[in-house]
C-alpha cells in the first residue's frame, strides 16, 4: 500500500472492515480489534491514524511492532493469521497495517492478560468490536464445523415466524416472552434456525436481532 491509497482509505473512516488506533499504548485493546475481524469477515488495523482521521505516524515503528507481536501471540487464543504491512508517511514516520483474514479457526478470543485461561470473543459491528453473545458465539463455533442443520417445524417454530411476518424482527428476551419458553430452549431454537438459513442474526452489545433470511419462507409458513 502506498501513501496515496492510505490516505484515501482513510478518508472513508472506520467501518466494518476498517480501524485505526493512534499509537499502541494498550495492545490489549487492539487485540479485540484484530479478534473481531477474525470472528467476522476480515478487516485491517491501521496504527498511527487517529480516530479523528489525522495520519500522526509512529516515530520508533520497530518498538511498537515488536510490543504488538508480543501481545498477539499472548493474547489471542487460538492464534490467528495476519500479514503486517509499513507504510512510510512524507514526514517519515511509519504506519503499521495489520490484515485480518475472516478465520478459519474462529471463534477467537481476547484475553485481558498473558495466561488468562478464558477469554472474550468479539465481534464486528460497523465501526465498533462488540463482546459475541452466547448465542452469537455458538453460531460463529457450529458454522466452523460446515455441517447440515436439520429442524423440526413445531409449534414454536411456527410462532416465531408468525410473529417474524408481522413485527420483522425479534430478540431473545422477545421470542422468551411471545411463546413462553425459558431461555436455553428459546436460544437453541434461533441459533438452529439461523444455522440453518431461516433467520439472520444482527449482533449488538444490548440484545441481539434476528429476522427473516427470506420473506417468501415468512409468508409460506405463517399461519400454517
Amino acid at each position: 500500500m502506498d501513501f496515496k491509497t492510505l490516505k484515501n482509505l482513510v478518508r472513508q473512516g472506520e467501518g466494518q472492515h476498517i480501524e485505526f488506533k493512534k499509537k499502541v499504548n494498550h495492545p490489549e485493546k487492539i487485540v479485540r480489534e484484530m479478534v473481531a475481524f477474525a470472528n467476522s469477515t476480515g478487516g485491517k488495523v491501521l496504527i498511527g491514524v487517529s480516530d479523528e482521521k489525522e495520519i500522526s505516524g509512529l516515530k520508533y515503528p520497530d518498538e511498537d511492532i515488536y510490543e504488538m507481536e508480543g501481545a498477539i501471540k499472548k493474547l489471542i487464543r487460538p492464534q490467528l493469521s495476519f500479514t503486517l504491512e509499513t507504510i512510510v508517511t512524507r514526514d517519515q514516520k511509519t504506519i503499521l497495517s495489520y490484515d485480518i483474514q475472516e478465520s478459519r479457526k474462529k471463534p477467537h478470543y481476547a484475553l485481558e492478560k498473558p495466561g488468562q485461561k478464558f477469554g472474550r470473543a468479539y465481534v464486528r459491528v460497523d465501526d465498533r468490536s462488540i463482546q459475541a453473545s452466547r448465542e452469537v458465539l455458538e453460531i460463529i463455533r457450529k458454522q466452523s464445523q460446515q455441517r447440515d442443520v436439520w429442524f423440526e417445524y413445531g409449534e414454536n417454530e411456527r410462532i416465531l415466524l408468525n410473529y417474524l411476518a408481522e413485527f420483522n424482527e425479534i430478540t431473545l428476551k422477545g421470542y422468551m416472552r411471545e411463546a413462553g419458553l425459558p431461555k436455553v430452549p428459546a436460544s437453541k431454537i434461533l441459533v438452529t434456525l439461523v444455522l440453518a438459513g431461516v433467520l439472520e442474526v444482527y449482533p449488538s452489545d444490548k440484545e441481539d436481532v434476528f429476522k427473516l433470511a427470506d420473506q417468501k419462507l415468512a409468508n409460506e409458513k405463517a399461519l400454517k
